[in-house]
């Protein structure tokens, strides 16, 4: 199982049934004013961020109540996993923001952060910690709905495994 998971949020996905699990978006790009921030729900939501959240951190933070759907990347042994995500009925406000990240001609690459949240835990922080965060590859937007590809950051260029041998976490490698 995912061990970027809490204990509490385990628990609900095994056998809690009434628990009621918030699904969130935040969508971000440096043009943008302030972060997107949504929730698959009719109606908003308040929730505090994890306290290494690059934006806002440790805050209580507004998601507005958005019909979402993402679409899991498929299993394959070939390519970067993409998933889909598509918002319905955008604003106004999230449009232009979104053509705006498109269409100024910058490098940087939009970001979107899904986090899920108890009922009950929505002030202690998102239940996936470190919440998983994805790039845009690919959008689209009109009134009706947002949609985009996205994935994982190059993982050609990652460093395998992601630790440093040095003296001081591993002083047996030392000669005497």
């Amino acid at each position: 199982m995912d061990s970027t998971l809490s204990l509490a949020i385990k628990e609900a996905y095994a056998s809690a049934p009434a628990a009621i699990i918030y699904h969130t978006l935040e969508i971000y790009h440096p043009s943008f004013t302030v972060p997107i921030r949504v929730v698959r729900d009719t109606v908003n939501l308040t929730a505090r961020l994890e306290s290494a959240a690059p934006r806002d951190a440790a805050a209580l933070v507004e998601f507005i109540g958005y019909k979402f759907d993402i679409t899991p990347p498929e299993i394959s042994t070939s390519g970067v996993p993409q998933c889909t995500i598509e918002i319905d009925n955008v604003s106004r406000e999230i449009l232009a923001q979104i053509e705006a990240a498109v269409n100024g001609g910058s490098q940087e690459l939009i970001t979107i952060c899904y986090r899920n949240f108890l009922q009950g835990n929505l002030n202690v922080g998102p239940e996936n910690n470190p919440p998983l965060t994805l790039n845009v590859s690919d959008i689209t937007a009109n009134v009706f709905r947002i949609s985009a590809t996205a994935g994982f950051s190059n993982m050609a260029n990652k460093k395998f495994p992601n630790l440093d041998y040095t003296s001081e976490l591993f002083p047996g490698l030392i000669a005497l």
